[in-house]
């Protein structure tokens, strides 16, 4: 049996990101219009990055009003116990991936993951939170030129080459792919019931 088509949801998606905006208007074209607004609010300090962005959706649909989208991913490396983790985007700002690099620097497990956590709110309510997740190994240097963030230095788990290299113009990452389905099949059975 075929859905009824319903009317694209609004959502505001509270990023300074320009390719993570991209990412969620690529996924949810045809489920929500997106409107990317660009502000900085506090986070939660916290190993778990379904709590962080459960409680910006919340504190950010209430003081605007308006369901609202926050997403927070991280780099995951085993032999480091974790780190970046949720500290990734605060590590590459001062560090980089040659500064992750050398913290690696003859380290043998070079497993990790990169983990993308998502959370819908609308005013009112508690917020949906979901996680992409996606596996993969630290390449000894970077490589390649595409993408944004750890691209250069993460390879996709049974692949060869890391996204900086493979990385194609309109593709997104698995774990941010991943994540975005799972909020949209939520949201999706709110629409339907």
């Amino acid at each position: 049996m075929r859905h009824q088509k319903h009317p694209l949801m609004e959502i505001t998606l509270i990023t300074s990101n320009r390719n993570k905006a991209r990412e969620f208007k690529l996924i949810l074209r045809d489920f929500a219009k997106i409107i990317t607004f660009a502000m900085e609010y506090p986070e939660l300090r916290s190993d778990d990055p379904r709590e962080i962005v459960a409680l910006a959706a919340k504190q950010l649909a209430e003081k605007m009003q308006r369901p609202v989208m926050v997403e927070d991913s991280g780099l995951f490396i085993r032999a480091l116990n974790g780190f970046p983790g949720t500290c990734t985007k605060y590590v590459f700002e001062r560090i980089g991936n040659k500064g992750i690099l050398k913290v690696m620097s003859g380290k043998k497990d070079r497993t990790c993951y990169y983990k993308s956590a998502i959370a819908y709110c609308a005013p009112g309510e508690q917020p949906k939170t979901v996680i992409g997740i996606e596996e993969g190994r630290l390449a000894t240097k970077e490589t390649g030129t595409k993408g944004w963030g750890q691209d250069p230095i993460f390879i996709p788990k049974g692949k060869r080459k890391t996204y900086g290299e493979s990385r194609k113009k309109d593709s997104v990452n698995l774990f941010r792919k991943s994540g975005l389905e799972k909020i949209r099949q939520l949201l999706e059975k709110e629409v339907v019931s």
